[in-house]
């Protein structure tokens, strides 16, 4: 069955589906009706709802889904919902994801740039995604909200948030130990360990080791590490300490450090024959046997020895306070204190050949503090959130000894950023089955940003303010007693952003006046980027053994920046934010149905049409498919010892995108499609205690590019590291 085959098998059985929904939405069912799922409960906003309650787009995943889909990060939560994308770029380093939703991301990861789509773990914001730990140890959920959410999540969330929930001390008395063997020298393994010390008083551990060999050698250079290769550590400890029967504080505190290869990637110098480095005699290396061409990260010093640039790492470490107060039974507050840093190491060697010409080793840091009280009440009918945030970060990205067309030289950008929020939602159950809802959110960001290039020769600072106020409306009516129809036009509002690699204050020479330079003044920042979103959706279970959501929606932004690279006069690669207006439009689908006890199909379809509106007539929104789809058939067998099989198959696919925003063909950054395959097959013992896994992860090893650059006088291909692997997994938990 080839790939349209199955896209159009998916859509099919969306409309089947949704062809039998009105039948049965025409009974009136107020009475509790089985159902074969199990409720799923989210606080997607603020509070806790069934799923199939919240007015918004949203996917959540339990741990026992990720096990079964072989989700073991969020490049791989981004493989299963709808209008998701996730790729990863940042200097080659294997720990960042870029997250899209619905066409909104984060081309750029310098400090200066902000993502699109908000990540938050347990309540905090995590400003940064590059240097901090991704793995899924420890998790109770993860949350994919779609379409803006600046009400509740406030700035940097105009594309959607990812909200990850870990579990609390004192609410399993046990623990878990995972490990993990497989090809590609797969070696994993995490324990959690939760223990009440007295009635008021648990604690929690977590702890996990992750180590996978690389895909290749670098052809010009033999380093220490391989193509891809991942080591890494982390830990966590938690304390939730209950004083009174109304007051409760968790404390935690979280650490990784990871040490590998660079992600894959390649360079092409022949296809563009105009450049420089073709015009120097430069030439691609034979990549027929291996593609990993480049030095990475390393550069040959005057003497001709290969001199290492740079260490390539992950480390991130933070601690946050939670403190709930329920006052009265109708009224409870919130704090949530945090303060967080994270740095990395990378560097990309884009010549792809054994001279050093184009080299930028890159290191990088971020710290930040972030305070949010929230007060949540609920008096007869009404209901309510509302708080304040603050938020601080200082970061720093410096590119040294970085090499253009041969020339050594030096980068160094920074940032202090500083935002406050006053936000508010309320709630009015307006009748047994309609609800309304309506919030507002107020954000002030003040930035101060300066660039230095080449130890002092070009320095520059700027500081700009922005103030935004965001808002949304919600209607949601349960039209049966497992039938929701809801329908929202949400808001959301990002601050404006200096260019990431303002090379084009080198400026250029002035032949009419010899001797004298033209140094524009580019490092200005962008307007506001606003965004609103139209959408209608309907969500729950209109028969026994089907579990739906669809949604349409329509989303506006305006002055939304597009990072673009080109060669710059004087040196380096300018980035600049071409600012357009961009349009989304769109129709969102999951499904999960069971016929059987043993049997349950799970789809999902996202279609996107990006519409931009720029002066420049071959703009598109980058990194966007127009169509995700996935289908997983799971069936159960069960054991005559009591025991139960469960086989389960995954596919993923992702049309063909475009790795920057331009559909100009001479810019040859056009990306292919492309369909991912996994496998699980989990035998589990009777009484739970433990199970043991055979697992397939991209089982076809489909090799394809996560991004494409043409930045200059060559072509960076981003290649994917989640490449073929097979394994055994075995899962024990204990209690005491």
């Amino acid at each position: 069955m080839n790939r349209k085959t199955i896209l159009w098998a998916s859509i099919a059985a969306g409309v089947a589906s949704l062809a039998v929904s009105p039948v049965v939405l025409a009974q009136d069912q107020e009475a509790e009706e089985a159902s074969v799922f199990e409720e799923v409960i989210v606080t997607a906003t603020k509070r806790e709802q069934s799923i199939y309650e919240v007015p918004v787009a949203i996917t959540a995943f339990t741990e026992e889904t990720m096990e079964r889909q072989g989700i073991t990060d969020l490049t791989d939560v981004g493989k299963f919902v709808p209008n998701l994308n996730v790729t990863g770029f940042s200097a080659g380093h294997t720990s960042s994801t870029n997250a899209f939703i619905r066409g909104i991301g984060l081309q750029d990861h310098l400090i200066t740039t902000d993502p699109g789509v908000g990540v938050y773990v347990d309540g905090v914001y995590l400003g940064r995604q590059v240097g901090q730990n991704w793995s899924l140890a420890n998790i109770e959920r993860v949350e994919v909200l779609r379409g803006p959410q600046g009400t509740l999540y406030g700035r940097n969330s105009i594309g959607g948030a990812i909200n990850i929930i870990t579990r609390k001390p004192g609410d399993e008395r046990g623990g878990r130990v995972k490990v993990y063997a497989g090809t590609r020298g797969r070696m994993y393994g995490d324990v959690y360990f939760d223990a009440p010390l007295t009635d008021s008083f648990a604690f929690s551990i977590t702890g996990s080791y992750n180590k996978r060999d690389g895909v290749g050698e670098f052809l010009n250079l033999n380093t220490s590490t391989e193509v891809g290769e991942i080591d890494e550590w982390s830990g966590r400890v938690a304390f939730n300490w209950d004083l009174t029967e109304d007051f409760s504080i968790l404390f935690a505190y979280d650490k990784n450090d990871g040490e590998g290869g660079l992600r894959p990637y390649t360079t092409l110098i022949d296809e563009v024959p105009n450049g420089l480095l073709y015009i120097l005699g430069a030439r691609n290396s034979d990549v027929s046997a291996n593609p990993y061409d480049n030095n990475g990260g390393f550069y040959v010093d005057s003497n001709g020895n290969v001199v290492p640039s740079n260490e390539i790492f992950n480390r991130a470490s933070g601690w946050s306070v939670t403190a709930n107060w329920d006052m009265t039974d109708s009224l409870s507050w919130k704090l949530i204190y945090s303060d967080r840093h994270s740095e990395y190491g990378s560097g990309l060697d884009d010549d792809a050949v054994a001279a050093t010409l184009f080299t930028y080793p890159e290191k990088g840091f971020a710290d930040q503090e972030s305070a949010e009280l929230q007060l949540n009440g609920e008096f007869g009918d009404w209901d309510f959130v509302a708080g304040l945030y603050s938020f601080e970060e200082e970061g720093l990205n410096f590119q040294y000894p970085n090499f253009f067309a041969g020339g050594a030289g030096a980068f160094l950008l920074g940032q202090t950023a500083e935002s406050q929020a006053i936000y508010a939602n309320v709630g009015f159950q307006t009748t047994d089955r309609l609800r309304l809802s309506a919030g507002a959110r107020y954000t002030q960001d003040d930035k101060d940003a300066y660039v230095n290039i080449n130890a002092g020769l070009i320095e520059e600072s700027a500081s700009e303010d922005w103030s935004e106020t965001s808002w949304e409306v919600a209607a949601t009516w349960d039209m049966t007693s497992r039938m929701n129809l809801y329908g929202t036009i949400q808001n959301g509002y990002q601050s404006g952003q200096f260019p990431p690699r303002p090379y084009c204050l080198f400026g250029a020479l002035d032949f009419s006046q010899p001797g004298n330079v033209s140094r524009p003044n580019c490092f200005v920042a962008n307007d506001n980027v606003t965004a609103t979103n139209y959408e209608v959706g309907l969500k729950g279970t209109p028969i026994d053994t089907l579990q739906m959501s669809v949604a349409v929606f329509y989303t506006n932004y305006s002055d939304l920046p597009y990072q673009v690279s080109d060669a710059a006069d004087g040196g380096g690669f300018n980035t600049v934010n071409i600012i357009v207006d961009q349009t989304s439009t769109g129709l969102e689908w999951e499904s999960a149905w069971a016929p059987t006890d043993q049997f349950t199909l799970y789809t999902t379809l996202g279609l996107l049409d990006a519409d931009v509106d720029s002066p420049n007539p071959a703009a598109v929104a980058p990194l966007t498919p127009e169509t995700t789809a996935s289908i997983s058939p799971q069936y159960i067998m069960p054991m005559n010892n009591g025991g139960e099989l469960l086989m389960r198959l995954d596919w993923s696919y992702r049309s063909s995108m475009y790795g920057e925003p331009s559909n100009d063909p001479a810019r040859m950054t056009k990306i292919s499609s492309r369909d991912l395959f996994n496998f699980d097959v989990t035998y589990t013992e009777p009484n739970g205690r433990w199970s043991l896994s055979a697992y397939g992860r991209n089982i076809t090893d489909e090799k394809y590019a996560n991004a494409k650059l043409l930045p200059t006088d060559y072509l960076l291909i981003i290649l994917n590291n989640d490449r073929s692997e097979f394994g055994v997994r075995y899962i024990y938990n204990f209690d005491f």
